[in-house]
């Protein structure tokens, strides 16, 4: 689960094996996940324990993430369930368990932060029985119920199969600086993970799990080697995956097609998260194969003999829709460097192939300028984004809608229904249970006390379109205090429209520069979310009205001297700082007729259109056609 420690426990395990980790969370190796504080993309590492090598893959815990688990379960044999054990398992934990018991393996618990001053057995034990609970509705069977428990500090870098004295190996540890000890750990993962399946004897071959680039070498496909073995200059090719169920936004093409053919130029595998080359590599091995360009995920890289592709892990469909598109605004153009439809396309195109969740559209109407970008989440799709804005990217982004379905039993439109997990001081469950109602949340169920420091927990179950834009509401009624977890939970009969929860919009319909004149006499009209000398144009939404009608403005205006009075001798104004809003503020805020306008420097929101007289007349329009 998320910030249950994952990424640090695999840091510790590769220290163990007596690997340089030179940093805290050595897998997160990219920029937004050290910002962040988390894991957004799966990655594997190799290392040895007692003459044994353990091929190890770090997997995100948010739910918007999910399709980075599923695309690996395929690469491992046994899994270790990270559990906080005062929190124990959240929303997220049933989401990724079900997936791995289903594939048939069997999880090893790790009781995590066992160092922590609040840890009790009691506490351990209720736990313990919420997780065999947990494996149980999950339809788990006798071995899998059978699991291992493990209590460890993966900051300490100590675990035992007692409780007790793991706290007291956490406490030595403290006291006396010593080296860590995860042997109880690994020798419990040799014990229970039994071994790769494959046998060299057979003819090589390897699911694709991941898409890597290396500017060496180039396209890099990673995977596990099922069966055989493969050698630098052998000669393989890939086949097309058979279709999945559910959509897994496999390649295109008749199953077991050969797609290309071509020779292995490099092979390596990843120790301690450097690349390390290989002459050769067998059954059983996670490496990554260069030489082939047009292999994708979910295709298998085998030897010329071979005819039937490997089977692979469905991945859920998308649940979210943004659409992207060129900025036209007025300021579009000055600050990016790649502005066209093309090189938006191809880079979202390029994204798709490494990022299964995601799936790629060409909008009917676009033009050849907009495109339908689906995901897991707003996260999901707000990582992209920030990943095209760095990269010096300028794109308009629409709201974001769900995905809904048809019952094909009984024709009733569903949607996607998530579960929340909250757990808030007892004075602020009033405000967060009224704004859960609003967007359609209905609660199922409420512990006081049950949270960390006797905090009420809650769980609902909420339409993914009423939760768009909540964690900003969450944090707001909590004062930063809350904890917020969310999983998708299925799909369920429409629960009708939601209550309004945004006010109207201020609006600019002039071009310019704000002044600060300006700008005073708006402020009692609502929150401004730009200051005094800052460019604006028509259409561009400048604040949030404090009623629920949006209203026009001009917040260039000047103040008009005359010789009646002096520029010198007028009253100074002041103003309260702006509203200034994040990449996910600006998605949850947005609504159907507006944009959000993205750029290397600045996040602004607009209108869809512009012009105030086409928006005027557009709204007669409808209202004309819903009479």
């Amino acid at each position: 689960h998320v910030d249950h420690g994952k990424t640090t426990l695999l840091d510790t395990l590769m220290r163990q094996a007596n690997q340089d980790v030179s940093t805290e969370r050595l897998m997160d190796n990219r920029d937004l996940e050290r910002e962040r504080g988390i894991t957004i993309s799966s990655k594997y590492t190799s290392f040895d324990y007692k003459g044994t090598t353990f091929n190890a893959v770090d997997t995100p815990g948010h739910a918007d993430f999910g399709g980075e688990v599923e695309r690996v379960l395929d690469m491992v044999d046994g899994c270790l369930l990270l559990v906080d054990c005062i929190e124990g398992p959240m929303a997220q934990t049933k989401f990724v368990l079900g997936k791995a018991l289903r594939k048939g393996l069997r999880p090893i618990v790790v009781l995590n932060k066992v160092d922590r001053p609040a840890v009790t057995e009691r506490g351990c034990a209720e736990v313990e029985s919420k997780l065999f609970d947990l494996f149980a509705a999950m339809g788990a069977c006798d071995e899998q119920l059978d699991f291992a428990v493990v209590y460890a500090s993966a900051r300490a870098g100590v675990c035992s199969d007692d409780l007790a004295a793991a706290r007291e190996l956490c406490r030595l540890r403290e006291s006396t600086g010593g080296a860590g000890d995860m042997s109880a750990l690994l020798d419990a993962l040799r014990e229970r993970t039994p071994p790769p399946p494959g046998s060299r004897a057979d003819p090589f071959r390897l699911l694709v799990s991941m898409i890597e680039h290396d500017p060496f070498v180039g396209r890099l496909v990673t995977g596990r080697v099922a069966s055989g073995e493969v050698k630098v200059g052998d000669r393989v090719k890939a086949l097309t995956a058979a279709a999945a169920g559910g959509g897994d936004g496999a390649a295109s093409g008749t199953p077991g097609a050969a797609k290309e053919t071509g020779r292995v130029t490099k092979l390596f595998t990843s120790r301690g998260g450097v690349r390390h080359p290989l002459d050769v590599a067998a059954a059983g091995d996670i490496v990554s194969v260069a030489g082939l360009s047009g292999a994708t995920v979910t295709d298998t890289v085998c030897d010329l003999a071979v005819t039937e592709p490997l089977p692979a892990t469905p991945i859920d469909p998308p649940t979210l829709r943004m659409t992207f598109g060129v900025n036209d605004s007025s300021l579009g153009g000055r600050e990016g460097k790649s502005l066209t439809g093309r090189q938006i396309w191809d880079r979202l195109v390029a994204e798709a192939e490494t990022n299964v969740a995601l799936r790629v559209l060409q909008c009917a109407d676009g033009g050849g300028d907009r495109f339908e970008v689906q995901g897991r989440g707003e996260l999901h799709l707000g990582v992209l984004i920030e990943t095209m804005r760095r990269e010096k990217f300028e794109l308009s982004i629409s709201p974001p809608a769900v995905l809904f379905r048809q019952c094909e039993t009984t024709g009733r439109r569903l949607e996607p229904i998530e579960e929340l997990t909250c757990e808030v001081e007892e004075t602020h469950s009033g405000g967060v249970i009224e704004a859960i109602v609003q967007r359609k949340g209905e609660m199922t169920d409420m512990a006081i006390g049950a949270g960390e420091g006797g905090r009420t927990r809650m769980t609902f179950t909420c339409p993914s379109r009423g939760l768009i834009g909540f964690r900003q509401v969450f944090i707001n009624e909590t004062r930063g205090t809350g904890t917020l977890t969310r999983a998708f939970h299925g799909y369920e009969p429409h629960r009708g429209p939601t209550d309004r929860v945004r006010k109207g919009a201020i609006v600019s319909v002039a071009t310019g520069v704000t002044t600060s004149y300006a700008l005073g006499q708006l402020e009692a009209r609502g929150t401004l979310f730009v200051g005094p000398k800052t460019e604006v144009y028509e259409g561009m939404i400048i604040g949030e009205h404090s009623r629920e009608e949006t209203i026009e403005v001009n917040p260039c205006k000047e103040k008009k001297l005359t010789n009646m009075r002096a520029s010198g001798a007028e009253e100074q104004v002041r103003l309260t700082p702006p509203r200034l809003m994040s990449l996910e503020e600006a998605i949850g805020y947005v609504q159907a007729d507006e944009l959000i306008e993205v750029t290397p420097t600045a996040i602004r929101l607009r209108k869809a259109e512009l012009n105030s007289s086409m928006r005027k007349s557009n709204a007669r329009k409808a209202a004309k056609s819903a009479d």
